[in-house]
């Protein structure tokens, strides 16, 4: 989480000053729906960053959040089920009153530790009162073999039982992850990879809000809200989420890859981090490369492909450009779609095949990258006559490009060609792109147009891609 801003001027700093202000004691859930109302009410953004969900997944959210659910997020990996769980806390009041001290993060009007009830009976109004930002209201643990109840509830401190407290003592408790994220949103990510035993523990978490440690039970009514993610293939076809819990989840919401292309292209360019300029077509490529490896017959369904593929991808072609612009010394730096060969090898690692597919994997994604390339050559640049960049190639004239191969180098090598403004035009990079982005467009070109078979392609042993006449 980012670091917690500074505590405000003019808070109340004494019950007695809250109780004068006018706070009173919300539910977390109560807190969540009175400003998701308040947003939705004013037309503010309610989920800064999701892309893709408005009209299936964040009206289920809205629901659940109205209807005081805790919620499972079902969906493959890399649909942002854990970055639309953290966008949950922006809906939490940006300031909240805390007693100081207080593990569990008790509100000043009402204290659920024995200690901290009696410490308010003693002192009153004059009990000092600190300020929790909502940033730190947020816990999130991603599920493994070896999370352990303590972990998530607590466990007796010896320390403490040394000392001289009896078992039966709150103050004995180590409190784990759970109830220290009291008023506030704990997530649980891949919950199906819980161990069975240990998710018995959050079971009266969910239901009767209070803890059980080492045969103790705690009478500390919790207040939060439980979120968790698994993958739909665990969850409802190996059963490892046990039915009691499923039971008291109240809201079951199945998450979804980017529905079309625009908003598959949407999330790369606001999720990458790219290192040097990546045209629009050159986006568009990746994005349906990605859809393509997502609908492969060659491809785990079952395990998906993450939306994270495309991001990665943008930004290992973009460093190629980096890369390119080094080594040659180029004061520019933008990506052609020479570049997006690279992807194959580095993010076959991404990508569960079938189990028949083995050794065919580079050969299967290198196909689908075409078939993207192809694509969005016949959507950006249909209709447009292309004649003339086929005449650089007549007569046994040959191109040359690659990874190594400058923009200048490449745009002298075809001159002035007609209609390049309109290719260029087309392609979105405007009425004055630069050498490099003219570089992109015709490399673009040059790669389409072999693909619609009307040039002939060759590579050398040092990967540069040489474009001549079919003929």
């Amino acid at each position: 989480m980012a670091d917690v801003p500074t505590i405000p001027a003019g808070l109340p700093r004494t019950v007695g000053e809250l109780r004068a202000a006018g706070y009173a004691y919300r539910t977390v859930k109560e807190e969540l729906r009175d400003n998701l109302l308040a947003k939705m009410r004013s037309g503010e953004t309610r989920f800064p960053g999701i892309v893709g969900y408005d009209d299936t997944v964040l009206p289920e959210v809205e629901r659940a959040i109205l209807a005081g659910h805790d919620m499972v997020l079902l969906g493959e990996r890399g649909q942002g089920k854990t970055r639309l769980i953290r966008s949950l806390v922006a809906l939490l009041d940006e300031w909240t009153p805390v007693i100081p001290g207080s593990e569990l993060n008790e509100h000043p009007l009402r204290p659920i530790t024995p200690a901290n009830q009696a410490k308010l009976a003693e002192t009153g109004d004059h009990q000092l009162v600190t300020w929790l930002h909502r940033s730190a209201r947020y816990g999130e643990k991603l599920a493994t073999p070896d999370t352990s109840v303590g972990d998530l509830v607590g466990d007796v401190d010896p320390i403490r039982v040394a000392q001289g407290r009896t078992l039966g003592d709150p103050e004995t408790i180590h409190f784990g992850l759970v109830p220290r994220t009291n008023r506030g949103i704990f997530a649980v990510n891949e919950l199906p990879d819980l161990a069975e035993r240990i998710q018995v523990s959050l079971l009266n978490v969910l239901e009767e809000r209070d803890i059980q440690v080492r045969g103790y039970q705690l009478r500390l009514p919790l207040d939060l809200l439980l979120v968790a993610s698994a993958n739909p293939e665990d969850y409802t076809n190996r059963g490892r989420i046990i039915t009691p819990l499923k039971d008291r989840f109240g809201a079951e919401i199945r998450t979804h890859y980017p529905v079309d292309l625009e908003l598959e292209t949407e999330l790369v360019r606001q999720e990458a981090t790219l290192v040097a300029s990546v045209p629009e077509h050159v986006i568009e490529v990746l994005a349906r490369f990605a859809r393509a490896v997502r609908e492969s017959p060659a491809v785990d369904q079952r395990s998906g492909v993450s939306a994270r593929f495309a991001i990665a991808a943008a930004e290992t072609v973009a460093a190629s450009a980096l890369r390119r612009s080094g080594l040659l010394g180029e004061d520019e730096a933008v990506a052609r779609v020479g570049d997006t060969v690279s992807v194959t090898s580095t993010l076959r690692g991404k990508v569960e095949f079938e189990s028949g597919e083995e050794g065919r994997e580079t050969e299967i994604l290198g196909h689908l990258l075409r078939t993207a390339v192809a694509e969005t050559f016949r959507s950006r640049l249909a209709g447009l006559d292309l004649s003339s960049f086929v005449n650089l190639v007549a007569e046994g004239n040959i191109i040359e490009t690659g990874e190594l191969v400058g923009a200048d180098e490449v745009l002298r090598q075809v001159g002035p060609v007609p209609g390049l403004a309109k290719v260029l035009d087309r392609l979105g990079l405007g009425d004055a792109p630069s050498r490099g982005e003219a570089a992109a467009g015709v490399e673009f070109v040059l790669e389409g147009l072999h693909l619609s078979r009307r040039m002939s392609k060759a590579l050398t042993a040092e990967g540069r891609a040489l474009y001549g006449s079919r003929e």
